[in-house]
């Protein structure tokens, strides 16, 4: 059973945890991180790049000289791509990049990547983490004491607005829900520092 050390919200250890073989102990399988990874980034894009072809180009109605007798090569539109400032041939329209994974999957590709962060030794658990109002050095000083303040993820068992608030302005924090928690995330951070009612609401969502 893997094991996470316990510390709580002043950064002092408590003790260690066993964490769920099902969850936390799983050999990680780098296709499916990947595989979810892709999908979360592709679905992030915009895909609203246009470019406009001859026929939506503004102009272009009559022939700009005629057919003979001038000397210069045929034309029929201003608008062909070989002109200057005429349509693009094969331009970019506007499409949607997202692409969607079975559940299961992206299941399995939260387990590798919490897997993965376990066997690391890159996840701690925290009794608790509330604040009573958003205190910015408040918390950096919490992250800097658990040596973590340059690549964290903190993730809550709710939504606790103060911690999010107070994390917003550190750059190498950040802060979400076990609810809401990717493989994305799980990966991007260096270190996860979880709450245990967050490591509960995992277990009853994922095992």
């Amino acid at each position: 059973m893997p094991q996470a050390e316990v510390f709580s919200p002043k950064g002092e250890k408590v003790g260690e945890i066993g964490l769920s073989e099902a969850l936390f102990g799983r050999e990680p399988n780098k296709g499916l991180i990947r595989a979810a990874v892709l999908a979360h980034l592709n679905a992030s894009r915009v895909g609203t790049a246009k470019a406009k072809t001859r026929s939506e180009v503004r102009g272009g109605g009559r022939k700009p000289w005629r057919q003979k007798g001038l000397g210069r090569a045929r034309a029929g539109t201003i608008t062909s791509p070989i002109w200057r400032h005429g349509g693009v041939a094969f331009g970019p329209h506007p499409r949607d990049y997202s692409w969607d994974l079975p559940k299961k999957v992206r299941r399995l590709a939260l387990k590798s990547a919490l897997s993965a962060k376990a066997k690391n030794g890159q996840i701690t658990v925290l009794t608790g983490l509330t604040m009573a109002a958003p205190k910015t050095k408040d918390l950096y000083a919490f992250l800097k004491k658990m040596g973590v303040h340059e690549s964290v993820l903190i993730v809550t068992g709710d939504n606790e607005p103060n911690v999010v608030l107070s994390a917003r302005n550190i750059p190498g924090a950040r802060v979400t829900t076990a609810r809401e928690l990717s493989t994305y995330e799980t990966m991007l951070k260096k270190h996860i520092l979880i709450t245990e009612d967050a490591v509960r609401k995992l277990e009853e969502a994922l095992t």
